[in-house]
């Protein structure tokens, strides 16, 4: 079974540094993914409010025959909860959804600077950490304007900022913000949907590693101390991209895939973003 580093989060709690993401898993399919995940080694979930899938996800964890502690599983609040009513309810319907006791990392998907609700949000979210419902609270999208704001008027610094980051989207002074701060960065959308996986540099060091493009922009990442959340439905790209920590990159290599920014985001814009994730 593969060894997956941890990382440690500024509140002590650790996450593994390589994860599995379910954005766009269908709802009938995700128990099944999430089982052949778990089956193959991965131990940190993560879903969101807005994927409709978290009972798919819950019921995986459940039936793998792990301890709960095992498993550390990442949800995040709809656009359409925010406020500090609204985001506690809100938590308690994506718990009973997920069937868990507690949720060990519980993020705000996005800032919704147009609603201006954060930051009652977030005061919920503190709410949620101080009774033990979560183990670890963070932010998702949140840009640096955010996060000024977020540290100047709360008390708990986010443990995470979950964010698009590729090598045709590194969003560098948004990590070196975060990261300075003391928030864990983690990429979503990190092969670029798979945009960035086709590049001469990708595939060159890829061939000479003997490994996939997809392996050598994860390991990319890793080398980075970046939380890594891959997603795919197919079982074999599943246990492939678990499989990056039998190579690592040179100096050269990580300035050849770090020279490839060129500005591709492939998301929503956070600035101004405002969908409510409600159906």
């Amino acid at each position: 079974m593969t060894q997956i580093p941890d990382i440690t989060l500024n509140n002590g709690v650790t996450i593994p540094q390589l994860g599995f993401g379910t954005f766009q898993v269908a709802e009938d399919d995700t128990q099944r993914i999430v089982e052949s995940a778990i089956e193959t080694g991965y131990r940190h979930i993560d879903t969101a409010a807005g994927y409709y899938n978290e009972a798919g996800v819950g019921a995986a964890v459940r039936a793998s025959g792990l301890a709960r502690e095992d498993v550390f599983v990442t949800t995040k609040l709809r656009n359409g909860n925010q406020g500090y009513e609204e985001a506690l309810a809100a938590f308690e319907a994506s718990r009973a959804a997920l069937d868990i006791d507690y949720v060990d990392l519980y993020l705000i998907h996005w800032p919704v600077p147009s609603k201006g609700l954060y930051i009652e949000t977030w005061r919920a979210f503190e709410k949620l950490l101080a009774d033990g419902a979560v183990r670890a609270i963070g932010v998702s999208n949140f840009l640096p304007e955010h996060l000024e704001k977020l540290l100047a008027e709360t008390d708990v610094v986010p443990a995470v900022n979950q964010i698009e980051v590729h090598p045709t989207f590194q969003q560098s002074e948004l990590v070196r913000v975060s990261r300075e701060a003391g928030i864990a960065v983690e990429a979503y959308s990190p092969l670029g949907r798979g945009a960035d996986l086709e590049s001469d540099e990708v595939t060159t060091i890829a061939q000479a590693h003997g490994v996939t493009p997809a392996q050598v922009v994860l390991r990319w990442h890793l080398q980075q101390d970046t939380i890594v959340i891959p997603k795919s439905n197919n079982p074999e790209r599943i246990a492939a991209n678990l499989d990056v920590f039998g190579f690592e990159l040179s100096t050269d290599e990580i300035a050849q895939i770090d020279a490839l920014e060129a500005g591709n985001r492939t998301g929503a814009d956070p600035a101004t973003a405002d969908f409510t994730q409600m159906r």
